[in-house]
């Protein structure tokens, strides 16, 4: 497939362009949840309450018009409350399946982390492998299915941390961070003027694509092209975690193919029809941090997994 490199540039530079007007001081983000949406992953937004997590799924899904559901997780949500539930009908005689908030194109699992174990679970195969088991019958999801989720640190009570299984399920572990002052001056602005984020009718824009363009937007990226000297890059960085004294697990071959993904992702929301090391480079944080684990010590010492990827990122020469 070639890529029109021009139409699809200016596809996403309409959506990148709605949500920044909505969600202000968060491009680095908005940029990361593109490229995911484009490499047709899923995202855990991680940070504190009002970073505007649950705004950006919301905006996401309006701006390229596809179907979206919301389900908020908490500590007595059952896994049939997110997947759905056969029902007897007597007049039938049979029993009917009556589809959960599951089946739609962006799911926004809220706080997914306040949820437990089992609830978590309930999304592994339809994340994995896009179809959902209920009594033993597989109900197909849409190509356009994503979860997007979002989750408050774990030190914070009433929270439960996702299992090493769930977590692989993520393509990106996005870290939502405090906006800088001028984009607090401009939030407070768009306040004045009307904005809420809590009544959808003052901030839900106006679609740029439709689904079937979006499909079309994830099938560009197929076509990115990726240097074998950035493929080299790729499994250098994968295969030193495993050998770093500082993680007590490195990252798989899975996360090989993630960050391969990602960087071709990156490069088309960034303009280009090929792949550099800097695509790479940026997006190691949010594509491993977690998928990978610290060792016991250092986590008693307050090192964190983004300290130890950035080390290694620094003895990695990339190519040039």
């Amino acid at each position: 497939m070639t890529i029109d490199l021009a139409a699809t540039s200016a596809s996403l530079q309409r959506i990148r362009d709605t949500i920044a007007q909505r969600v202000l001081g968060q491009d680095e983000v908005i940029d990361q949840l593109l490229a995911a949406f484009v490499a047709r992953g899923h995202v855990l937004l991680e940070g504190v309450p009002g970073t505007a997590k649950t705004l950006l799924a919301r905006v996401l899904a309006a701006t390229v018009s596809v179907r979206f559901s919301r389900v908020q997780f908490t500590p007595d949500l059952m896994p049939s409350d997110v997947t759905g539930v056969s029902v007897y009908q007597e007049s039938t005689h049979r029993f009917e399946f009556r589809a959960g908030p599951i089946f739609t194109d962006i799911l926004l699992a809220d706080e997914i982390n306040r949820a437990p174990a089992k609830t978590q679970a309930a999304l592994l195969e339809a994340m994995q492998e896009r179809q959902v088991t209920v009594d033993g019958v597989t109900h197909p999801l849409g190509a356009l299915f994503t979860v997007i989720a979002t989750q408050n640190p774990v030190e914070y009570e009433g929270t439960y941390p996702l299992p090493e299984a769930q977590l692989d399920r993520f393509l990106m572990n996005v870290r939502v961070e405090y906006p800088p002052r001028e984009a607090e001056l401009g939030m407070l602005a768009n306040y004045a003027q009307g904005f809420d984020a809590e009544r959808s009718e003052t901030f839900v824009p106006r679609p740029v694509l439709n689904a079937e363009e979006a499909t079309a937007l994830r099938a560009a990226s197929d076509s990115v092209t990726v240097a074998d000297e950035v493929r080299g890059y790729i499994t250098d960085i994968v295969r030193a975690t495993r050998d770093d004294t500082a993680l007590a697990l490195g990252a798989s071959p899975r996360a090989a193919v993630a960050l391969f993904r990602v960087a071709r992702a990156a490069a088309l929301v960034a303009g280009r029809d090929f792949a550099t090391p800097d695509d790479v480079k940026q997006h190691v944080l949010p594509t491993l941090r977690h998928r990978v684990l610290l060792a016991p010590e250092l986590q008693v010492e307050g090192r964190t997994t983004d300290d130890v990827l950035i080390a290694l990122l620094s003895r990695i020469a990339a190519p040039q």
